[in-house]
This record gives C-alpha cells, structure tokens and sequence, in this order.
C-alpha cells in the first residue's frame, strides 16, 4: 500500500514463531506465520517486516509512477538510510530511478540499491505492469547500485531429471558480482520434468530465507518446512513467498516445474554454507 500522511506504509509485522512453537501449529496457524500472500496488488506498494534477520519483504506493481515510502516502523527519515535492496521484475518491463539515475528492468532483470538512497521511484514502460519483487534488510554501509540482469550470470546446474531435480540457478546478488553489507538474491529455475526445489533438505543456522514461487501457472509447491525432526508442510501458490526462519527445512516439490527468488540475511554471505540434513534424518 501507498504511505499515507502519517509515513504507514509496513501492510503486516512477521515474527515467526520459535521451533517448538511451530511443531504445534494448525494449518491455519503455519500460513499465518509463514506465508505471504497478495503481494502483487496493481497500483500498490506492499511491505511486510519480519523479525527474520530484520528483512522486508515486498511487491511493487506500478500503473503510473509509485515512490518507496518512508516508514515510521524503521524509525529512519526515508527507507535506505540504513538498509539495503535486492529486486527483480517478473512482470513486463519497468523501470526504477535511483538518485537521478533511470534502470530498465526487463523480466527477470535484477537491480541491488546500496542504503543512502532517499529517491527510488518505479514505473511502468508499456501496456502491461512489471511485478517487483523486492528484499531489503539492515545495512551499515552504502554500496553502488547495479543492474544485473541474466546474460551477466554464468549458471550453475544442478541435480538430475532422474530424481525430477534438475535446475539451473542464477546468483544474481552475490559475492564478486555485487558487493553488499549482508544480502544475498538469486533466481532458481527447474528444468523440465523436474519438480524438487532441493533434496536432500539444509537449514542455514547463520541466516535466514525467503521463498518466492512463481511462473506455476496453476499448479501448487508441497513446501516442507520446520525442524527436520519435525516437519510442517505449506500449500504455496504462484506469487506467494515462504519465511524459512534458521532452524527450519526449505524444500518443496510442484506439481510442475517452476521458478523461485531466493534471498538471504544473516552472518556471512557463503552460499554453501549449509546444515545438511540426509533423507534419512527427517521425521
């Protein structure tokens, strides 16, 4: 939603509950605390703030020109003064001003803004509305702005059709590509006949998650989540994100291959840095 007078604009505050907390939930109780969803509203600026690492996540589906709001949750005069952005369009093209500077973002284009950015402004370039996606979280340093789009990404390819696990992943926002204080962004994509996101599961205890799912059509992820020892399961459709707090499994199967955003926060920036959980560890 658009900031009103009064410098609103956080829809929702996420805090995740603790572990054993989870164990015990409702299906209706995990969506609540776990799920995002309608973050693509037309016209809108929507954020929503999670106690995970202090991460915002949000959409932005501009018909005419929408400003990123201050908001008097972070206590700040404007929205990076101390935080960071990761965004990727997955909407028709658009474009982003940063400080007096225009970025087209085609889809699945990327763009990092570095904190110390007062003026961020989104726009549409033709008949159909760009969709961005956007991850911010603290930053105690103001690093350049990029563009990275999907040519300037060498993909890493993992997994096999055998196991219906085939995907190609892009490293969008990682190091010695884009230097930043913590965040780290990328787009995972399955390949055909392939429907598990990873498996066997992980947990990263030095950081937290987030789980965007799109490009589904009309199908659902079986995402597993929750101690290994004891898992959950979300029904996510297309354009819904995940949180997977550190202690939490981050998996899922479709029922069709499909793609992800994924994002991270926390103590260091080491994509392999992993908890391995075997197959043969979860309950």
């Amino acid at each position: 939603m658009i900031t009103d007078a009064a410098g609103v604009a956080i829809r929702k505050t996420i805090s995740p509950p603790r572990r054993d907390e989870a164990g015990r939930m409702s299906t209706e109780e995990l969506r609540e605390n776990f799920l995002i969803s309608d973050l693509f509203v037309p016209g809108e600026v929507s954020l929503i703030y999670t106690d995970m690492d202090r991460m915002i996540v949000g959409g932005i589906v501009p018909e005419t020109a929408l400003r990123l709001p201050s908001c008097r949750e972070l206590g700040t005069e404007y929205f990076t003064e101390r935080r960071e952005i990761g965004l990727i369009n997955l909407g028709e093209p658009g474009a982003v001003d940063v400080g007096g500077a225009r970025y087209r973002l085609d889809r699945l284009d990327c763009l990092y803004i570095g904190a110390g950015e007062p003026e961020i402004e989104f726009d549409a370039l033709g008949p159909g509305l760009p969709r961005f996606y956007l991850l911010s979280c603290p930053a105690h340093w103001s690093h350049p702005t990029r563009k990275i789009t999907p040519a300037d990404v060498e993909p890493i390819e993992l997994g096999d059709e055998a196991n219906a696990a085939r995907r190609r992943i892009l490293q969008y926002i990682t190091p010695g590509r884009v230097s930043t204080c913590q965040l780290t962004m990328g787009v995972t994509e399955l390949g055909a006949n392939s429907v598990w996101n990873t498996m066997p599961a992980h947990t990263h205890s030095r950081r937290t998650e987030v789980y965007l799912y799109f490009d589904l059509a009309e199908g659902i992820v079986v995402h597993l989540m929750g101690h290994p020892r004891q898992t959950r399961h979300l029904i996510v459709r297309d354009s819904e994100a995940v949180l997977s707090p550190w202690w939490s499994i981050h998996a899922g199967a479709g029922t069709r291959n499909y793609r992800f955003v994924w994002g991270m926060a926390g103590e260091n920036h080491d994509f392999t840095d992993i908890d391995p959980v075997p197959v043969t560890d979860l309950r």
